[in-house]
């Protein structure tokens, strides 16, 4: 907050931010759709599976891939069993490292993802990029990488900021 008070949205401002969402909500469950549909698995499942099949070995620590994937070490624990499961991903100690573990992508799990890709690049390429022109392609990357940049600055400021801190309202009809 600046000393002169909150920077509220403008409407602009805030048609803008509302679009962001909308994008933000119904693109990941889009996705997932088409992947639950198609592949019986989740667009997390699939990253993880993906994430995998694109390194030297097919292997990954399991907190690497869950920088990769976006998502905390919990949740990935919880996907990487059902992965396992289902002979897709096996789970053994870092040699290296026997503190972490690595998660390898069994020829099962490359067969599945080699399955799945088509269908899911047909979808990506029918939402996100058949939708936009080449110029657009590429502003949408610069402002994904500024956004995720200011993000990655927020979260090294949060690491001192007090824990459980309210989020700031966005707009002024958001003040109570």
């Amino acid at each position: 907050m600046s000393a002169d008070g909150p920077r509220w949205l403008d409407d602009e401002e805030r048609e803008t931010w509302m679009a962001l969402v909308g994008t933000l909500v119904r693109l990941p469950a889009a996705l997932d759709a088409q992947l639950q549909r198609d592949a019986g698995i989740s667009h997390f499942a699939y990253q993880v599976l993906a994430g995998l099949s694109m390194v030297p070995g097919r292997t990954l620590r399991m907190s690497e891939l869950a920088t990769f994937t976006e998502g905390s070490l919990s949740r990935l624990s919880h996907v990487v069993a059902r992965l396992e499961r289902r002979g897709w991903v096996t789970r053994r100690p870092d040699p290296a490292d026997g503190r972490c573990t690595l998660a390898t992508l069994t020829e099962a799990g490359w067969e599945k993802v080699v399955a799945t890709a088509p269908g899911h690049v047909a979808e990506v390429r029918r939402l996100v990029f058949d939708p936009l022109s080449g110029e657009q392609q590429r502003l949408l990357r610069e402002i994904g990488r500024r956004i995720n940049a200011s993000i990655d600055a927020s979260v090294d400021a949060a690491s001192i900021a007090p824990e459980g801190a309210p989020a700031p309202p966005l707009t002024q009809g958001e003040r109570s």
